[in-house]
């Protein structure tokens, strides 16, 4: 059964650094495109960032532009969203999501399997 989990929220300071994991099983992430999306209080779900099949490619919202960035494992089975320079309206949970797609979008229709979500929180 393809699962996704996700780890690494907490709470951090604006201005620091979290980075998320989002640990694969029952299927082989690098064949798979892959999406953060975050849910900020009292708003709807995002996408945040997007990683094509095998990682050739990654697209991001321009919110969190220079700022976030995806990066594969393959040897963990693991993509994780690196995330720095943080500020308050980055607060949510995020979750990540993939696909057999070879193409990846900011768009949660587009995946069928989906994590749990972790929660990020940003102080200012």
């Amino acid at each position: 059964q393809a699962q996704l989990v996700e780890s690494g929220g907490g709470s951090v300071q604006a201005g620091g650094s979290l980075r998320l994991a989002c640990a694969a099983s029952g299927f082989t992430v690098d064949e798979y495109s892959v999406a953060w999306f975050r849910q900020r209080p009292g708003k709807e779900r995002e996408g945040v960032g997007c990683s094509n099949k095998r990682g050739a490619n990654t697209a991001y919202d321009d919110s969190v532009k220079g700022r976030f960035t995806i990066v594969r494992d393959n040897a963990k089975n693991t993509v994780y969203l690196q995330m720095s320079r943080l500020k308050a309206e980055d607060t949510g949970v995020y979750t990540c999501m993939a696909d057999t797609h070879n193409a990846c979008r900011l768009d949660p229709s587009w995946y069928y399997v989906r994590g749990q979500g972790t929660q990020v929180t940003v102080s200012s």
